[in-house]
């Protein structure tokens, strides 16, 4: 039934569209239906981009913003590589813009060279057309950010179902106020040469890996003020890429503030350590409202209907 009622939700897209089954570009699409119509506008965006199994055959593309958009045209990391290895294969979560899959190739090769790791395990990426998740992440919309495990990949050879059932190894100690044991110089040299990489916006850890690669450095402090401190992120580390050159509908973060944020990081530090009271006049948190069509750029409709 959940099969069948996707299918018929994307032939009221393709009706909405003037669905052509992909033939016209995803720009021409969207300008004949600036707006999803109807009740699909108000389907979960979730369900519908959950349910793609594949890319768009489109020129590749990112429409909107990290927490709310979509991906056009991307490809799919392979399974396994020389130097790498995608996880959690079951999500089908390992597409991303071709930028995307180029770095972490890239970065998995460097990771080869440090002692114990033969490459990268590659968390969630993408799902095929972007979009929001059916689970878990917020992110992770528009093909340009990958969670990459902090376990060291010292086996390129794991079979479907090992990468379905191991898990990644936390790298924290006191709630993440300081890094425990498992943490080595590798992590910090893997996240020092994705931070450095001109392609990457972001880079999500959480605090006390963030203060420990500041009180580490001892040249070149430039790359750390895009290391941010998070929630979380002691399992993974989660880089972002900008928004390619030219790519027009794609909505970048604003820049991380100037200097090293080794400061911001300790204070994070100093709060796990010693929390502070409670703000009574703070207003209760609201929960996380599901993103509908009408909530995402009008080119999504374009990269659904496609093929």
């Amino acid at each position: 039934m959940k099969r069948i009622s996707l299918l018929l939700g994307l032939a009221f897209l393709l009706a909405a569209c003037g669905g052509d089954g992909g033939s016209r570009s995803a720009e021409a699409t969207a300008a004949s239906s600036p707006r999803v119509s109807g009740v699909l506008s108000t389907r979960q965006a979730k369900q519908l981009f959950g349910g793609m199994d594949t890319g768009s055959r489109q020129s590749p593309a990112a429409y909107g913003s990290y927490a709310k958009g979509c991906a056009a045209g991307q490809v799919q990391l392979p399974e396994t590589g020389p130097t790498w290895q995608a996880m959690r294969l079951s999500r089908n979560r390992n597409w991303g813009l071709p930028v995307t899959v180029d770095f972490l190739k890239d970065l998995s090769r460097i990771a080869a060279r440090q002692p114990g790791w033969n490459g990268l395990y590659i968390g969630d990426i993408s799902q095929p057309r972007g979009g929001p998740m059916l689970t878990g992440h917020a992110s992770h919309q528009i093909g340009l950010d990958a969670d990459i495990w902090m376990r060291p990949a010292n086996r390129l050879n794991l079979t479907q179902s090992e990468r379905e059932n191991i898990s990644s190894i936390s790298m924290r100690r006191s709630n993440g106020a300081f890094t425990n044991d498992e943490w080595t110089e590798a992590h910090r040299n893997i996240i020092k040469a994705a931070a450095s990489d001109p392609r990457v916006a972001r880079i999500f850890v959480f605090p006390g890996a963030k203060v420990a690669m500041c009180n580490a450095e001892k040249g070149d402090r430039s790359y750390l003020r895009k290391i941010r401190p998070w929630y979380g992120h002691h399992y993974h580390f989660h880089v972002r890429l900008a928004c390619p050159r030219g790519m027009s509908g794609c909505v970048d973060q604003d820049p991380p503030p100037r200097g090293d944020g080794c400061a911001d990081a300790q204070q994070w530090v100093n709060n796990i350590l010693n929390p502070p009271p409670p703000d009574p006049n703070a207003p209760k948190p609201k929960p996380r409202r599901e993103l509908t069509m009408a909530d995402l750029p009008a080119q999504c409709a374009a990269v659904l209907s496609a093929n």
